[in-house]
């Protein structure tokens, strides 16, 4: 019997922590500041007028390029015609549509790489975001954390 209440308890208990930790997070929960995980920008994530949530920087830890003292631009990107475009404002999440549980079927692109990505994002919890970019199938790709910048 005492064996059976411990079984029981620990059922109990793992059922528990299963309920606390699921959240149900609403599409415009994912709104904000967040800096990436270099540290090296934040992102304001905002909502589109047709309900697709995008994200551009809005601050940049080191804005000036010390080789030419000015602003810092899309130099790695492929179009030539889009090299000199200022990295400060540039959109780098589009396209992203929330589905039950993640934002999903958008793009991101990589600024250090020149290189644009399918991407999803899922809220870890309100203030931790998971951004997965991916070629093909998302298990092919990369995952990164970002954290939501509290003012």
């Amino acid at each position: 019997m005492k064996k059976r209440m411990v079984f029981l308890l620990g059922i109990c208990l793992v059922a528990g922590s299963l309920l606390a930790s699921a959240q149900d997070f609403k599409a415009d929960d994912i709104l904000g500041v967040w800096l990436t995980k270099d540290k090296k920008a934040k992102v304001e994530i905002y909502k589109e007028p047709n309900n697709t949530y995008s994200g551009k920087i809005i601050w940049l830890r080191d804005p000036i390029d010390t080789t030419t003292g000015k602003p810092k631009v899309d130099k790695e990107n492929p179009e030539e015609d889009l090299r000199t475009r200022p990295l400060m404002g540039l959109v780098m999440l589009h396209d992203f549509v929330f589905d039950t549980d993640e934002w999903e079927d958008g793009k991101i692109y990589d600024p250090n790489k020149g290189s644009t990505y399918s991407s999803y994002m899922e809220l870890v919890n309100i203030d931790s975001l998971r951004l997965r970019g991916y070629i093909g199938f998302s298990f092919i790709g990369r995952t990164s954390y970002w954290n939501r910048v509290k003012e």
